[in-house]
């Protein structure tokens, strides 16, 4: 059975979701740009008309969007970054209206796995004295927040994981790299190094679209790397 999508922020990873859209069962019913939506006013259910929606578009506009999505009871999935200090209130605005939010740092799969293995990792260093640890990454030049919104979710991993160790972290921004994040554990006597590169924005597309079919007929706030095993 056809799902209809709708697209909200219509840039590069909006244009790749409505190329791959078909392929995971959807009809994309509206592709909303940023110039369209002034304070998320196109987000009502008569102009979506949809079964679920995505949100890719800026740290300063995704909450907004986000509450308004919610309150027009649309099961929405967000891959944007750098808004995540607002994350409570939107939580409650998607429980309160009895629909449901997949958010994430990042929505490639592989990523995420990397999160589990860096976590191990950090685990594991954590009881080692001698080594200290740094994380970097590197994104193209129109990405807005710095670090990233992975690179700091990696950093907290690490904390959580019991390395309690200061953790030196640093970012790029240049060209068109899709993304690249690196841990790293350094001692007198040898370096670690664990690194991630993703080669294009398919693999978060992907992903997104992954976490769009399972999002709907559900409630509730999830992060993506929490329903990993639940997708189809």
């Amino acid at each position: 059975m056809t799902r209809r999508l709708a697209i909200v922020g219509y840039g590069k990873m909006g244009r790749m979701i409505e190329r791959l859209a078909p392929e995971y069962g959807f009809e994309v019913t509206a592709t909303i740009s940023g110039k369209d939506n002034a304070n998320g006013q196109m987000l009502t259910p008569d102009v979506l008309k949809a079964d679920a929606a995505v949100e890719f578009t800026r740290p300063d506009i995704a909450a907004e969007n986000l509450r308004r999505l919610a309150g027009a009871g649309i099961p929405t999935v967000c891959g944007t970054t750098g808004w995540f200090a607002e994350l409570p209130q939107v939580e409650a605005e998607f429980e309160k209206n009895g629909n449901a939010l997949v958010w994430g740092a990042n929505f490639s799969v592989g990523l995420n796995l990397f999160r589990e293995v860096v976590a191990e990792a950090a685990r594991r260093f954590a009881r080692e004295e001698s080594y200290g640890a740094w994380g970097w990454e590197i994104h193209h030049s129109a990405k807005k927040d710095a670090p990233s919104g992975t690179l700091l979710a990696l950093a907290q991993d690490m904390k959580k994981s019991g390395y309690a160790r200061e953790v030196s972290l640093s970012a790029n921004r240049a060209g068109t790299v899709p993304g690249t994040h690196e841990i790293g554990f350094d001692s007198a006597e040898d370096t670690i190094t664990i690194r991630h590169t993703a080669r294009s924005r398919e693999g978060f597309a992907r992903g997104a679209l992954r976490a769009a079919n399972w999002v709907i007929g559900k409630k509730g706030a999830h992060e993506f790397r929490e329903i990993l095993s639940e997708l189809a």
